[in-house]
């Protein structure tokens, strides 16, 4: 579904993103994992069309990104670690808006959003302004907003930030739910819980660079630490000492 060849991107002298490759089958939930400036939210970026590449090839869905963006963002939803929402709109107007982006027309289209709305349970809050909204009742309607076209791919960043117990268990039922239904996800996140929870597959950058990608299982064989918590796989596997801890002088 998702194909990355030697994806490459530059700002000036500084590689953010080195020559990385992966493939993403249908249906799976990919984990991108790295420390902060590891190059994840560049990635990322590229693969929704909003970075152009300094090299390299992005094919979605068997399509190229660089010779048919509209035609792949169609078959995309994207949603970025800090999504821009209109808040003198309601929640309603603006995955209305949402839809007249995608061109969604008729009947269905009002029962799309209908059913988005409720899946998310933002229902009851469908015609209030989103200015009035909490930080995770905007992260779950930027994802209802990214779904309501039925895409075929999934490309999210963080995102669990800013929600509560409650909403992150919400929002886990519908990822592993939207995975049984076929749609292909590719998630960056810190939060390593959750990543050993959902993904299929996880690749690790760092410093540009895909260190190594596998399952949980395969990671851990690679760190040499089988019975580990994904934590300390994370963390030899980007460098840290050796047993998964920073060694930190005090003195």
């Amino acid at each position: 579904m998702i194909h990355v060849e030697n994806l490459t991107k530059r700002f000036q002298q500084v590689r953010a993103v080195d020559g990385v490759t992966f493939h993403v089958a249908p249906g799976e939930i990919y984990g991108f994992l790295g420390p902060n400036g590891a190059g994840k939210t560049t990635t990322i970026k590229m693969l929704a069309g909003v970075l152009r590449p300094t090299a390299g090839r992005i094919v979605i869905d068997g399509l190229d990104l660089e010779k048919e963006p509209i035609e792949v963002k169609r078959r995309v939803g994207f949603i970025p670690d800090r999504p821009f929402l209109y808040e003198k709109l309601t929640g309603l107007e603006f995955m209305s808006f949402m839809a007249d982006l995608y061109r969604l027309n008729g009947q269905s289209r009002d029962e799309r959003i209908q059913r988005f709305l409720e899946l998310f349970e933002l229902a009851e809050w469908a015609r209030e302004l989103v200015g009035s909204y909490s930080h995770g009742m905007r992260q779950r309607l930027i994802m209802s907003a990214a779904l309501l076209h039925g895409p075929r791919a999934l490309i999210v960043d963080e995102p669990m930030v800013g929600l509560d117990p409650r909403g992150a268990r919400l929002v886990k039922s519908i990822f592993k739910k939207l995975k049984r239904s076929g749609l292909t996800v590719f998630m960056s996140t810190h939060t390593l819980a959750i990543a050993e929870e959902l993904c299929d597959r996880i690749g690790i950058i760092h410093k540009g660079r895909l260190l190594v990608e596998g399952t949980t299982a395969e990671l851990r064989e690679l760190a040499g630490q089988e019975d580990s918590p994904l934590e300390s796989v994370f963390l030899r596997l980007t460098g840290a000492g050796p047993d998964g801890e920073e060694e930190i002088d005090f003195l």
